[in-house]
């Protein structure tokens, strides 16, 4: 009789449900990991409010997860039991066009877990090997499961996408739990930050760790701001995913700025101007994700204390109240809300 585990199952309503399902087999080529934690993201949230996923419902959802290696596939030869783990977002299948080019963000064949195949909101998760990095020791198991997406996300945006450089002067638009590692990136990248968000709360969190500038829009006008503070504003990083905030960042933009579209929007945004793009050779860049090929640096920054976790996971919930924790995703609340499952 196959070994059964709990989940969280997404049926198509907006209510998850926590079933007993098999504990999934391991191929030849993979792993099975015992999941400590993972992350309630928005774009989990989005599946649950209609977005579709690829794999029809029922699915397990979840994509930020950290664990430890219980069982490896005949194949592995990089892993082994009592190993712990991050697993990315994203797995790709290194032969395409875009993985062979270094655009793995890109795979044309790429399997997204919570989306494409069956995620983390389990106790246990079978994946290919290829992709998974090894946590060193003295990282915290349940924190870092946030380096999975919520830091590894603004990594690839602020060095590979915007590649930021000491000297740049540069916006952020909402410090969620994305957008306030997009600070994070920024210090550790050597740039001048400005921090625009709504909640007081946010923004303290977001001077705590790095930013120079911060700025309410309820209260005050952040190109006024801007103008009479900063000779120009080269980056701005809209992590938001509104066609507003979308609009603000363009309008912020100095000539020769570079706008990075970090949130996702479902609706079109109508603002750009061509001519004012060409005559001051802006550039509005989209950024998704982070190349697995890069964890290892992400984790590096974690590791030298460059970037911080612990001010970042602001509750957790275990397993079975797991519709409590996107409740309080979706009433604001916090920075990152991590579901813990095989930890504490």
């Amino acid at each position: 009789m196959p070994l059964k585990m709990k989940a969280a199952i997404y049926t198509g309503d907006p209510k998850l449900e926590i079933r007993e399902v098999d504990v999934p087999k391991v191929a030849s080529n993979e792993i099975l990991v015992k999941i400590a934690a993972c992350g309630v993201c928005h774009t989990d949230e989005g599946y649950l409010e209609g977005v579709p996923t690829f794999k029809k419902p029922p699915i397990i959802l979840g994509h930020e997860p950290s664990g430890q290696v219980v069982e490896v596939g005949k194949g592995v030869k990089t892993f082994q039991e009592g190993d712990t783990v991050l697993i990315p977002p994203v797995l790709t299948c290194g032969t395409c066009f875009y993985c062979r080019n270094g655009r793995e963000t890109l795979c044309r064949n790429q399997l997204m877990l919570g989306n494409h195949i069956d995620g983390a909101f389990a106790e246990y998760i079978a994946v290919p090997s290829k992709d998974i990095v090894k946590l060193p020791k003295g990282l915290p198991l349940i924190e870092s499961a946030i380096i999975s997406d919520a830091v590894a996300t603004p990594y690839h945006a602020v060095f590979n996408r915007a590649k930021a450089k000491p000297g740049d002067i540069a916006v952020v638009i909402g410090c969620g739990g994305v957008g306030i590692n997009v600070v994070q990136m920024l210090k550790a990248a050597g740039a001048t930050i400005i921090a625009i968000d709504l909640q007081e709360a946010k923004l303290q969190l977001a001077k705590e760790l790095g930013a120079h500038v911060t700025i309410n829009p309820k209260d005050e006008d952040p190109k006024k701001i801007l103008k009479s503070t900063f000779p120009r504003v080269d980056l701005v990083f809209e992590v938001v995913g509104n066609p507003k905030t979308q609009q603000m960042g363009f309008n912020l933009l100095s000539p020769g700025g570079k706008l990075v579209l970090v949130g996702y929007s479902p609706k079109k945004w109508d603002g750009v101007f061509s001519g004012k793009v060409m005559f001051r050779e802006l550039e509005i860049i989209g950024s998704l994700g982070c190349p697995p090929s890069d964890f290892e640096r992400v984790i590096h920054l974690v590791k030298e204390g460059k970037i911080s976790l612990k001010p970042l996971v602001t509750a957790r919930f275990p397993l079975d109240r797991i519709n409590d924790a996107f409740d309080e995703l979706r009433n604001g609340k916090g920075i990152r809300t991590v579901i813990t499952i095989n930890g504490d």
